[in-house]
């Protein structure tokens, strides 16, 4: 998987990817990491990338030829995508992520103060996706969740496949409590099933608490994970 990553902040991609389960995919060329930064295209000697918006407002707009001049670069295999980190778009999800695991590169759109010009989208098409219904400063945090659980999918990223198949989402439910040393703290005890060996018991036990916790959690799941008769 390649990760492309425009931003004109390459520092915070860079810097974040360069500790703990993504390091160690990089270092093992589960993903590679590139940063391309639209100021290095612009074609303003000051190297500016944004501007006031047409038709006045606060606060100033990207500019389409840096970014498009920048994406223009990127060199692209066949099964890839382009996606705009953008509260406008689709909300992420496990689906999507799984969906997005799909393909051998993926082509990121961060934004920045008010946002980007209309014609980036119209010229790029790219795929929206957002986090959630609120606002960043700009779209490379939201980028580094992307390339965070997407990796997590890719063979050899984990440790254990079990790793990721017992996450939350995973099977449209969420995880069971976890424990480890010691077995009592502040007088909570660790449950007894999880200490007496008997792994059937161990596994239906945390089934049940898979699907208790996402009925107490997210009802909305619950009633999906009903509805499929799992």
């Amino acid at each position: 998987m390649r990760f492309d990553v425009l931003t004109l902040f390459p520092e915070m991609i860079e810097q974040a990817c360069s500790h703990s389960i993504i390091k160690r995919a990089a270092e093992a060329d589960i993903i590679t990491v590139n940063t391309i930064n639209p100021r290095d295209y612009t074609l303003d000697k000051h190297k500016k990338v944004d501007d006031t918006p047409y038709g006045g407002g606060a606060g100033m707009v990207l500019m389409v030829q840096p970014y498009v001049d920048a994406y223009d670069f990127v060199e692209k295999i066949e099964n890839s995508i382009t996606v705009m980190m953008s509260p406008q778009g689709r909300t992420f999800n496990n689906d999507i992520c799984r969906q997005l695991s799909e393909y051998e590169q993926i082509i990121l759109l961060c934004g920045h103060y008010e946002g980007f010009d209309e014609r980036i989208r119209e010229i790029i098409k790219p795929e929206e996706i957002s986090l959630g219904d609120f606002v960043l400063t700009g779209g490379e945090l939201p980028a580094l969740c992307l390339i965070d659980s997407i990796s997590r999918k890719l063979d050899g990223t984990l440790g254990k496949i079990e790793s990721m198949e017992e996450d939350s989402f995973e099977n449209g439910l969420l995880e069971y409590p976890q424990y480890t040393r010691p077995a009592e703290f502040r007088g909570l005890r660790v449950p007894e099933v999880l200490l007496s060996g008997n792994h059937a018991n161990i596994e239906q036990y945390r089934k049940e608490e898979r699907i208790k916790r996402t009925k107490e959690r997210r009802p909305d799941l619950y009633q999906q994970f009903i509805s499929t008769g799992r």
